[in-house]
């Protein structure tokens, strides 16, 4: 059972104040996956942090977050991700979950991607004024943004299809940075009104991704709120997400892991 423990941290916001080198992740698990908002990729330390957790892990897997690409751009972004990774001794051990598949095993799968948000259109110039991804990643835009939306959900929804119809054997984690649901199960209640929460959050309960009994797990970040429930039909729900230094989220914990 340790080949199927995964190691699930989010939001770690390690770029302020700069704490690449002193934040410690004791491993509790063989696999790693950070699910974004680790911190810059812009900056060195962003690396550090990666090098030494693959020090310690078999495998990590990192879902890049909205701030990753802040002051640069989401082409580039991904681009310093891959050099890194391809310096590296054993270049598989980093795995970029940008609409990728990892086999953990012969029975479970890890599906991972961002997973932006559909911006809802009447809400769509508050978004773009409330959200600093606008004015801080280069050539990103909120019809971007919805678009990147579109392009995960299709890709997940192929990627369950295909496997429910070749593999029902196998059990799916999905890994994603933004949120699948917009439930109170998911939500700060100070949050929940907001006219600018669909730039965080998207229901998904009617997608194939969602509803499809090989997906088993389903974990996220980004909204600073740590929930782990079983929804209706039996999916088990989760996040671990230690947000800002200054307002850390409620429920983090450093070393939590699923096992499947």
């Amino acid at each position: 059972m340790a080949e199927t423990k995964v190691q699930i941290l989010s939001d770690l916001h390690l770029e302020s104040p700069n704490g690449y080198d002193i934040f410690h992740v004791e491993p509790n698990a063989p696999y790693l996956a950070l699910l974004g908002d680790i911190g810059y990729v812009k900056d060195d330390g962003f690396f550090c942090f990666l090098r030494r957790q693959l020090e310690v892990f078999r495998v990590v897997f990192l879902v890049l977050g909205n701030h990753e690409p802040y002051y640069s751009n989401w082409p580039g972004a991904k681009a310093r991700v891959e050099t890194f990774r391809m310096g590296l001794p054993q270049p598989d051990r980093l795995v970029l979950l940008d609409q990728t598949r990892y086999d953990l095993s012969p029975i479970v799968t890890v599906l991972g991607c961002t997973l932006f948000s559909h911006v809802a259109f009447e809400n769509q110039d508050r978004v773009s004024m409330g959200l600093n991804d606008f004015y801080l990643i280069d050539d990103w835009t909120v019809q971007s943004h919805r678009e990147a939306h579109r392009s995960d959900v299709d890709w997940l929804n192929a990627e369950v299809e295909c496997i429910s119809r070749l593999e029902s054997h196998r059990e799916v984690l999905v890994f994603t940075h933004y949120c699948p649901l917009t439930n109170e199960d998911v939500t700060d209640p100070q949050h929940q009104s907001s006219a600018i929460s669909s730039g965080f959050m998207t229901d998904l309960s009617t997608e194939l991704c969602w509803k499809a009994p090989v997906v088993k797990v389903w974990a996220f970040g980004h909204t600073h709120f740590n929930c782990d429930f079983q929804y209706k039909n039996g999916k088990r729900v989760l996040s671990n997400q230690r947000g800002y230094y200054s307002s850390q989220a409620a429920g983090f914990n450093v070393s939590k892991v699923i096992e499947i």
